[in-house]
């Protein structure tokens, strides 16, 4: 497709009655059903994860945080080399493919790879792939068991921070934790510091002190942590971004993860071991604050 197509309009439009549990996609330019998609079987994207995606949320058939987001995709694409459709396009899209599904609470997923190449991790000269798919916001307990793994994240790598569809690492660890009674997985970095979840970032309550993981730990940049970093600002919560030893972990008073789909969840178990509180007083705070900020202003 071209990167400076001004209009998400598609060959085929489809109704909401036509559509089930996210069927209607924007592919490439065009609205269509998922099925018709035909991603090649030499896309690079499925071949070496040579891509970057978002994950967003829709709250009352819009999409929330456009700009953050737009800014962190094209800051993993710069990094990957790869071209950003303009947001009017990439927002327009997602309204289509939201309204064409029937959904005003959703979660949205932006897609880009390089398009077709060889078998192999040099690139070919075809035109880039971009979707956009929409499914049912999925469900999340208000508290959760949280389990480090034994992997860890290189806070130095290439790719520290890029939100690439090179996915596989987290998958290993999600699997580890949930077979553990666990519902996220969490990373020490190699310095043997608290870093990030497979899908999350993690703040924890320390001698009364709001702290999280900053962005030289390897953690993604996540959209709500950046959030909730100006809502402490602006509420007057004491929050630092450092490094946290791992073992800190189960020294917190209280401690939560944050991402576009759990928003505020309070974690209850570290390992075996159980937090004092949770939710607690901070995270049941700031669980409320983000919630207004989401009714609030939809872009903020």
């Amino acid at each position: 497709m071209s990167l400076m197509q001004s209009e998400p309009a598609g060959v085929k439009t489809i109704s909401a009655s036509d559509s089930q549990n996210g069927s209607a996609v924007w592919w490439n330019g065009n609205l269509v059903d998922a099925a018709e998609v035909g991603i090649s079987p030499f896309d690079h994207g499925m071949l070496v994860g040579d891509g970057v995606f978002e994950t967003m949320t829709a709250y009352g058939g819009e999409p929330f945080a456009c700009r953050r987001h737009y800014e962190r995709l094209t800051h993993s694409a710069t990094t990957m080399g790869l071209g950003v459709p303009p947001r009017q396009v990439l927002d327009d899209a997602m309204r289509a493919v939201l309204k064409a599904n029937g959904l005003s609470e959703a979660r949205i997923r932006l897609t880009l790879t390089s398009g077709e190449g060889p078998l192999g991790s040099a690139r070919g000269h075809a035109e880039q792939s971009v979707m956009v798919a929409v499914s049912p916001m999925p469900a999340f307990e208000l508290t959760t068991k949280v389990v480090v793994v034994p992997y860890l994240r290189n806070e130095k790598g290439a790719l520290t921070g890029i939100k690439t569809t090179s996915y596989g690492e987290n998958v290993v660890a999600l699997k580890y934790a949930k077979e553990r009674g666990a519902g996220e997985a969490l990373f020490s970095n190699t310095a043997g510091q608290l870093c990030e979840g497979t899908g999350t970032n993690i703040f924890l309550v320390l001698d009364g002190v709001l702290v999280t993981p900053p962005l030289a730990s390897g953690c993604l940049a996540g959209v709500t942590r950046s959030v909730l970093l100006d809502i402490c600002k602006k509420e007057g919560i004491p929050a630092e971004e450092r490094d946290i030893p791992i073992e800190d972990l189960k020294r917190a008073s209280e401690a939560f993860l944050t991402s576009t789909l759990r928003e505020v969840q309070g974690i209850e178990y570290a390992d075996d071991y159980r937090l004092p509180m949770a939710p607690g007083p901070i995270t049941e705070q700031l669980a409320k604050a983000f919630k207004a900020r989401v009714a609030a202003d939809m872009d903020p």
